[in-house]
């Protein structure tokens, strides 16, 4: 049981702008949502006629070419693919890489979006209180016994255990850097091969004043999806004067080249094509996702031709090594509340393991406070 302290804002409100900075009137950013709805409604009807899979990008041309009357032109057309855009970064990739088969397999929860507006700092340090955490060591190799586990990190220290949970970011499994011995199941090795992992970073830019809308979301509308962009606002939610731009797929890619200098300019000169008067942030912070060696991507995606139960199949037990994180999750890919439903199983897996062999011994306590609930201090901001 969680206590929290709500500030409910209006849910997702959009200014959009086009490359010379005029604001799309927002009757027509509805209007093409509302389009954009009834284009991908058609494309459940490809999905059903074809039995091979295919992206979600050919799936809206073979819907162009059947309904015509579908296409938009001119400042609808753009703001079509901003919508297309924005899809993209739901699942940090291209639309030509997403597939038809299974994008909309996941379970959305009630409630819409919501923002931690203190990060999720509180939710971690309340769950790790009382637990032997050690930061710093990179794990290079975990090597499985019948009667235990061993693992090894940078430096060569091991670590001996019953049973191992590995939470590791799929990007990371997919990269190899820690070696398994002996090797995983060809089963395991392909479906970690085959989930796609995806990008999407944020170029976090501090201002000294508030020069934009008071909307949850400033958008750039664009020919293609790759020139459409968004800023998240965290004024509205937090006060502070913030806004974050947001790339996925290929476009992030792209920018995670640069310096992190260069990639703020990029994301300011994104912004003075849409508000011509802003002023230069004075701070500014970038992530890498896709390169940073803890992470290598952001979260899974389904991949064209790969099937939805690879997410199960990478969550399934082998001997005494345990899976868990948002990659092994069917029903929440590329989401918090996956990951952490997951890490719950594969703890109380571990722990019947572990009770299997030893019998019923007192080592193990609620975690997630079973018996004695959890007062998590945090404000949530619904978007």
């Amino acid at each position: 049981m969680y206590g929290v302290a709500e500030d409910v804002y209006s849910f997702c409100s959009y200014a959009l702008f086009d490359m010379d900075g005029n604001q799309v009137p927002q009757e027509l950013v509805t209007k093409v949502g509302e389009a954009f709805e009834s284009i991908l409604k058609e494309t459940d009807k490809v999905r059903e006629e074809h039995d091979e899979d295919m992206s979600i990008q050919r799936a809206i041309s073979i819907v162009f070419d059947r309904r015509p009357e579908l296409r938009l032109e001119g400042l609808a057309h753009k703001v079509l693919q901003w919508y297309l855009c924005r899809m993209e970064g739901w699942f940090a990739a291209d639309a030509e890489t997403i597939s038809l088969k299974s994008w909309d397999k996941e379970e959305l929860l009630p409630g819409g979006h919501g923002l931690m507006v203190r990060g999720y700092l509180p939710v971690i340090n309340t769950l790790a209180k009382g637990l032997d955490i050690r930061l710093g060591h990179r794990v290079t190799k975990i090597t499985r016994h019948y009667i235990g586990v061993k693992v090894t990190v940078e430096g060569g220290k091991t670590f001996v255990a019953d049973a191992v949970v590995v939470a590791v970011p799929l990007g990371v499994l997919k990269a190899r850097t820690i070696k398994f011995e002996p090797r995983l199941p060809d089963w395991k090795e392909a479906a970690i091969d085959d989930l796609g992992v995806g990008i999407e970073n944020k170029i976090i830019m501090h201002f000294d004043k508030v020069f934009w809308p008071n909307v949850e979301f400033l958008g750039v509308v664009s020919d293609t999806s790759y020139g459409c962009s968004y800023f998240l606002n965290l004024h509205k939610a937090t006060g502070h004067c913030v806004l974050v731009y947001m790339p996925a797929g290929q476009l992030a890619r792209d920018i995670e080249k640069m310096s992190d200098e260069a990639a703020a300019n990029f994301a300011f000169t994104q912004l003075k094509k849409i508000l011509p008067d802003a002023s230069s942030p004075i701070q500014y912070l970038v992530s890498h996702w896709g390169t940073d060696a803890n992470s290598l991507g952001s979260y899974s995606y389904d991949t064209v031709g790969k099937s939805h139960d690879l997410y199960e199949r990478l969550r399934i037990p082998v001997d005494n090594l345990f899976f868990a994180g948002e990659a092994t999750s069917m029903s929440y890919p590329g989401s918090v509340h996956g990951a952490f439903s997951t890490g719950l199983m594969a703890a109380e897996d571990c722990r019947m393991r572990v009770l299997e062999r030893y019998g019923e011994l007192d080592l193990f306590q609620p975690v997630m406070g079973e018996e004695t609930p959890i007062s998590v201090p945090f404000l949530i901001s619904r978007l």
